[in-house]
This record gives C-alpha cells, sequence and structure tokens, in this order.
C-alpha cells in the first residue's frame, strides 16, 4: 500500500475556527457574501466556496445551524442539503462540464473534519487527470481559475435558478 503525506494541509486543518471562532457560523451570520465567498444562501443552509480548494468549483453546503452531528440536524435541514447538493452538481457541471464529482462529509474531527463542531457537504467537480505531482512533490495546487471568478460564475448560477 502506498501513503502520500500532505503535512501542508495539517497546519489548515490545526487552526481552522480559530479560538472558538466557528468560520460557517461567522460566514452565515455576516452578510458580505462575496468577501466570504458565499454564493448561495437557503433557508436553512448557505452555500460557500472552499478558501483551500482541492480543485476549481470546490463547494461547501453548511447548515446555519451550529450542529457537529446529523443527529442533531432537523430532517428539513437534511433535506434542502442534498437539493443544495443537486443543484451544485448541475451548476457546476454546466459551467466547467467536469467528468465526475466528489460528494462527501466528514464527521468528527478523526474522521478529517477540519471544522469538525459544525457539519457541513463537500461537492467537488473532478477531471480524468486533475491531480499531478506538484501536490506530492512541491506542496502546490495548481488551480485554474482565481476564487473570486469561481465566486462569480457560480454565484449566478445559483441566482438564475
Amino acid at each position: 500500500m502506498d501513503y502520500l503525506w500532505s503535512p501542508w494541509r495539517y497546519q489548515y486543518v490545526q487552526t481552522a475556527g480559530g479560538e472558538g471562532i466557528c468560520i460557517f457560523c461567522h460566514h452565515a451570520a455576516d452578510q458580505n457574501d462575496e468577501a466570504n465567498l458565499v454564493v448561495y444562501r437557503a433557508k436553512r443552509n448557505f452555500v460557500l466556496l472552499n478558501l483551500y480548494p482541492y480543485t476549481t468549483g470546490h463547494l461547501m453546503i453548511a447548515p446555519y445551524q451550529h450542529v457537529a452531528t446529523h443527529d442533531a440536524a432537523a430532517e428539513e435541514t437534511h433535506e434542502e442539503m442534498m437539493l443544495l447538493a443537486q443543484s451544485a452538481e448541475r451548476h457546476l457541471g454546466a459551467i466547467y462540464k467536469p467528468q465526475g464529482f466528489n460528494l462527501g462529509m466528514n464527521l468528527g474531527q478523526s474522521a478529517g473534519a477540519g471544522i469538525a463542531g459544525h457539519i457541513h457537504m463537500h461537492v467537488l467537480p473532478r477531471w480524468t487527470g486533475d491531480t499531478s505531482f506538484m501536490t506530492t512533490v512541491a506542496e502546490t495546487r495548481i488551480l485554474p481559475e482565481e476564487l473570486p471568478v469561481t465566486w462569480q460564475k457560480v454565484s449566478e448560477a445559483f441566482r438564475a435558478t
């Protein structure tokens, strides 16, 4: 079995959220959506770009309510989250024409959650060959588009529906 180490990611995981400040709660409360990379606000959840994306278009869907487990969230929150994931897949597919998607959640710090106290779903467009030696050898990701450009494209797509 081969192992790939990503020590640069550990620095982010250990500092995410700061001193008891949940970035999802902060972004939910702050109405500066462009600065916070929030692309869409629904009734129970909001959609935002990942500040440290694995690929261009890496979205996260988070509930407004600060909950650490699925069990603590209302059924309506889960339903809306899945509908938003469906919309995200549709919009990202139309904008970027990916060959596939990763959708998922890491619940709890030991499961890899960078923000363990606030559930959130990742939606990532994927392309054959979208990984390269740069990530593992040079500790660098190559993203073909700046976050503000991605924010503009994706937020316009959500607003149009």
